[in-house]
């Protein structure tokens, strides 16, 4: 019976060390399986990437669009600002050259009023015929001076006139 044991024994080792190989096999088995999961992973990981590149993209187009846009509404503003201003120096220029046309008129009024108080001062002014002699007289003339002088300064403050000096 001993040798009967042995011999079990035995053909229990022999199935023993086959099945090691077989258990050998398994673990290759799952290592083939191992990779594959991995690998499926990547492609899907893959796909999610080009769309994340893609709404990366999309933003980013966005975005530079929005900048041109930006710079395009700046330009505007400022144009529409320059031409505003421009507008309102053209009215005050108008403004002006009305104004200035009022005060030229006015000026032309006051000066031929000016001028005729001149000439009828002029007028009232008794010059008798000068000749050669008179001319050498020097009381005679210092006289005639002295009283258009004065009828001069008369028509300066009659009109309003102020002499810078």
């Amino acid at each position: 019976m001993a040798e009967q044991a042995k011999k079990k024994a035995a053909p229990k080792r022999k199935a023993a060390t086959k099945r090691k190989p077989a258990a050998k096999r398994k673990p290759a088995a799952k290592r083939k399986a191992a990779p594959r999961k991995p690998a499926a992973k990547k492609s899907a990981a893959k796909k999610a990437a080009p769309q994340k590149s893609q709404d990366f993209a999309s933003r980013a187009q966005e975005a530079g669009r929005n900048a041109f846009l930006a710079g395009l509404g700046f330009y505007g503003k400022a144009f529409d600002q320059a031409q505003e201003q421009f507008d309102t120096l053209g009215d005050r220029l108008e403004k002006r050259r009305k104004d200035a046309d009022k005060l030229y008129k006015e000026l032309v009024k006051r000066g031929e009023k000016v001028e005729k108080d001149a000439r009828s001062a002029i007028d009232d002014l008794e010059l008798p015929s000068i000749e050669l002699d008179d001319l050498t007289d020097r009381k005679k003339i210092e006289a005639q001076l002295d009283k258009a002088r004065a009828r001069f300064e008369e028509l300066k403050e009659s009109v309003g006139f102020k002499s810078a000096a």
